[in-house]
């Protein structure tokens, strides 16, 4: 599992592209415990920009406790995730270069209502799960 695309695309989740580390660590965990599949797309999606450092390329930036992604990491993101024609070779430039070829900024994902609900119903069951094995561990 490559931790910086886990990473890019755990804050391109939320509404606001931040989140607070304890909800970055939960869906990191639940994402590296996930199987194969999710280790194998991470590797694919760091293959094609090679040079990917979140911190030093500005990214991601950390604020008030949380991280939270940039719109030049969701252009990155978007890069790394287009997929290439059938015929192309798969090139990917400096994201630097990239980033400034980009004449107009990305606007942030928006997350449907229904996957935004569903988030937080399993939030609340993990929340309600782990205060009946505090109840019965005491």
């Amino acid at each position: 599992m490559n931790f910086q695309v886990t990473v890019l695309k755990i804050l391109a989740a939320y509404p606001d592209g931040f989140a607070v580390m304890e909800d970055l660590k939960r869906d990191m965990v639940i994402l590296a415990t996930s199987g194969r599949d999710w280790a194998d797309r991470t590797r694919r999606l760091a293959a094609r920009v090679p040079d990917l450092d979140i911190w030093s390329q500005g990214l991601v930036e950390r604020i008030s406790g949380g991280w939270k992604i940039t719109a030049k990491g969701r252009a990155v993101l978007d890069l790394m995730e287009a997929r290439p024609g059938a015929s192309e070779a798969v090139q990917v430039p400096a994201v630097e270069d990239s980033i400034a070829a980009s004449t107009s900024p990305v606007p942030p994902l928006r997350q449907p209502t229904d996957r935004a609900k569903r988030r937080r119903e399993r939030r609340e069951r993990r929340r309600e799960a782990r205060e009946r094995a505090r109840a019965n561990a005491s």
